[in-house]
């Protein structure tokens, strides 16, 4: 489907949003870690056949940690574009960026623990 705007044709549609996944993918080692541990938290949440309610708050864990990360890598990019060289105030962007990011995975971990750990108490101790 294709949209006209201000003599523009626009293509509307998930291509570039697939694009964008692709890239993040290809090009941040990051993502790659933070997808490799969705994926390790979700064979765990099938073998342990947790709740319908934690697996909500799993898969929006997931999401978050994968979306900041997406976010930080769109902001480094865009930071690196319109001041290639090093400035101060863009490095402290950049970390700003990538302590969302930080943040974002010490809550996941903790969250993990709260939904992982009772259900492997009643496994490995009982």
């Amino acid at each position: 489907m294709n949209l006209v705007l201000k003599g523009k044709r626009k293509k509307i549609g998930f291509i570039y949003a697939w694009n964008g996944l692709k890239e993040i993918y290809k090009t941040e080692f990051n993502f790659r870690i933070h997808l490799c541990a969705a994926i390790l938290v979700i064979i765990v949440s099938v073998v342990l056949q947790i709740t319908l309610i934690k697996w909500a708050i799993v898969m929006l864990v997931i999401a978050f940690v994968l979306v900041a990360e997406i976010i930080n890598s769109a902001v480094e990019k865009m930071i690196d574009f319109i001041k290639p060289e090093y400035h101060p105030v863009a490095g402290v962007i950049k970390d700003v960026a990538a302590a969302a990011v930080l943040l974002s995975a010490i809550f996941a971990v903790i969250i993990g623990i709260i939904i992982f750990l009772p259900e492997l108490y009643e496994i490995f101790i009982r």
